[in-house]
């Protein structure tokens, strides 16, 4: 029978077809992508910021010796040193003026402000002092506390606290800066007996009340 024959001979030839055409490639499957992690960096902290008022600077010329030294002229060359020490350090520091206007609502991590003591013969040591009605009594007796102990440490000159006046206490800076500024004033010697600290042996003096500011400093960090 031939056209038995030619349909058997087509059944053939469509399976013989069938099995040779080639299946579609099926792609593997992707790996799943891992994501690259990025690096942010954390904001560096914020530099803490030192006030430095040199005594009597652009306003008079503080006490003066009977050979002409005046006090506001030790006030300034010391506090250069100290600004100089202190952004050595890392801190954003101002050089402030006796009346500066900067000082109105001023805000540091802390503020000590310069001053040399009188020229009277005899008489050696140093002293610091706060307000008497402080915001933040316990922060700037700490402050006090760190200026002492650095500040004999590096100068050998012993405290003289018993010479604190009145005025020192109601210095005229502390109702001028912001209420939490921590802020303290520092007569650095006597003019006359330690004349040679204060004229000739200026980076020592310095490096002392530069001391006392990272000791009080470095301890409200822990706090």
């Amino acid at each position: 029978m031939p056209g038995l024959a030619a349909a058997l001979g087509l059944i053939a030839l469509a399976t013989l077809l069938i099995f040779r055409t080639p299946r579609a490639a099926v792609p593997p499957p992707k790996a799943e992508e891992t994501p690259i992690p990025t690096h942010n960096p954390s904001p560096s902290p914020t530099p803490l910021r030192v006030g430095i008022v040199s005594g009597h600077w652009k306003y008079d010329g503080g006490a003066m010796c009977p050979d002409g030294t005046r006090e506001v002229d030790i006030n300034y060359q010391i506090a250069i040193e100290v600004v100089n020490l202190l952004k050595q350090e890392g801190y954003e520091v101002d050089l402030l003026a006796e009346f500066d206007p900067l000082l109105q609502g001023y805000e540091a991590d802390a503020l000590v402000s310069l001053h040399a003591d009188s020229c009277i013969p005899g008489v050696s040591g140093f002293k610091a002092a706060r307000a008497w009605n402080s915001f933040i009594p316990e922060e700037e007796d700490r402050l006090l506390a760190c200026l002492y102990q650095e500040y004999e440490r590096a100068t050998g000159l012993q405290p003289h606290q018993w010479s604190i006046t009145p005025d020192m206490h109601g210095y005229h800076v502390f109702g001028e800066v912001a209420p939490a500024t921590p802020a303290v004033i520092i007569e650095m010697g006597f003019m006359a007996d330690d004349a040679e600290l204060l004229r000739h042996r200026q980076e020592i003096v310095a490096q002392g009340i530069v001391s006392g500011i990272e000791c009080f400093l470095e301890r409200s960090k822990t706090r």
